[in-house]
């Protein structure tokens, strides 16, 4: 049965690459880098502010820190998968505009593999890509004359992980994810004026990539009290090159005489990712309350990107492109009586917050900084003869900040079922 269920959940993992490829944002900033990154929280702490690194609990798949698969027990089977629906509010210049966007968001599933080893697999999506606006600006002095610029872009990476935790002893785990990392965009500017006899270029940007992130995890369970449980926890990413190209085409079109010439440039090995590292702490008090605290930082600063020099029509790897990114994050979920009978004394009640400095550079200017406000239920769902699973319902709040650029509030509600089923128990028949 044990050998059915894996099968079952990696043909169905094998489904999901398609539906992770579709962009959930539409959001004028996801053009710049690799895109809008991804909080890659799931369901049980998005409403926590995405803590991760010191949680530690064998009811749900934290794949933010493989070292945690090692908790889940000989008879559980999870399977998480989450949708989101967002709302987006964006100002510039005293105008406004509304979008809405809504997608699959991950699909994750956990169970033990042998004694004090547990293994996880998923599809998590790492950024997304999605914009479409344009802008007219009067040329120099003269007022007749205008240039019109319009900015197209979508796509966005994800990454199929399969990870192992193991508990080395008592209070130490150990953990590494390896994931397939794939994705690709297609980006487009094209400039024209109002002119009859100027040309009208267009730039094309693409590129695609196939290949792996690595990813490893500790932690650290030690109790400091008969009430109080702590856990502490550390991640390491291995940044490396991604090995795929940037391919830049340029048409130049005159709408005097209708004809168009081109230009193809490539660059060989142009993008990477950084290195990541994650610290938390969680307390987990009273077997009811938990209070967890995060800081991650990636190491975007000393990657090159692939940069356009219309001055001199080069297309080159240049550095200053990208500014490391600092993240902090805090939450908190309260079970009021986890054996009570009443249902409201069951339920999970979170909230959490967490900030992020930017990652790229806008022309000499960092781009936004990133608050995000959270809150969310987990909601026990009750069968027969089983009521470990959960629906999770969580509402994000998230403002871009920067000064003199497009302030951009954004609205999130994520809904994640986590599946908890004993599937692995031997039924005795007297």
């Amino acid at each position: 049965m044990k050998k059915r269920i894996i099968v079952s959940l990696l043909a169905g993992m094998a489904l999901l690459p398609s539906l992770a490829q579709v962009s959930t944002t539409l959001s004028p900033y996801s053009q710049y880098g690799l895109g809008a990154l991804s909080d890659q929280s799931l369901g049980f702490n998005r409403g926590m502010g995405g803590v991760a690194y010191g949680l530690r609990n064998g009811k749900y798949v934290n794949m933010q820190n493989p070292a945690s698969y090692s908790a889940v027990d000989s008879l559980t089977l999870l399977l998480d998968v989450g949708v989101t629906g967002q709302m987006s509010n964006y100002k510039e210049g005293g105008k406004s505009l509304n979008t809405k966007t809504g997608n699959f968001d991950y699909a994750v599933a956990s169970f033990r593999l042998m004694p004090h080893v547990g293994f996880a697999l998923g599809v998590v999506p790492y950024s997304n890509i999605g914009y479409s606006y344009s802008h007219t600006d009067a040329v120099g002095n003269n007022t007749t004359t205008t240039a019109t610029q319009v900015y197209d872009g979508k796509g966005g990476f994800s990454q199929f992980f399969l990870g192992a935790g193991w508990q080395m002893t008592k209070n130490l785990s150990l953990g590494v994810n390896v994931s397939y990392f794939w994705g690709n965009y297609a980006k487009a500017i094209q400039m024209s004026t109002n002119e009859t006899s100027a040309n009208v270029e267009t730039r094309s940007y693409e590129t695609s990539v196939n290949s792996y992130k690595i990813d490893f995890g500790a932690q650290w369970q030690q109790p400091v009290s008969s009430k109080d449980v702590l856990t502490v926890g550390a991640t390491v990413g291995l940044g490396h090159k991604l090995g795929a190209e940037a391919n830049l085409n340029i048409l130049t079109t005159n709408t005097a005489s209708s004809t168009t010439t081109g230009d193809a440039l490539t660059i060989e090995d142009a993008f990477s990712i950084p290195y990541t590292f994650g610290a938390g702490a969680s307390l987990f008090h009273n077997n009811n309350l938990t209070l967890a605290a995060d800081y991650t930082l990636q190491k975007w600063a000393s990657l090159d990107y692939p940069v356009f020099n219309h001055t001199n029509g080069t297309y080159t790897l240049q550095n200053g492109y990208f500014l490391d990114r600092h993240q902090v994050a805090a939450g908190v979920d309260w079970q009021p009586k986890p054996l009570g009978r009443k249902f409201y004394q069951l339920v999970h009640y979170r909230m959490g917050v967490s900030y992020a400095t930017p990652y790229y550079k806008i022309g000499t200017q960092d781009g936004p900084s990133e608050l995000t406000v959270s809150a969310g239920f987990a909601i026990p769902i009750y069968n027969s003869w089983n009521n470990r699973s959960v629906l999770n319902i969580s509402a994000q709040w998230g403002r871009s900040m920067g000064c003199d650029l497009i302030k951009e509030n954004i609205f999130r509600i994520n809904i994640g079922l986590t599946f908890n089923e004993r599937w692995f128990a031997k039924w005795k028949v007297d």
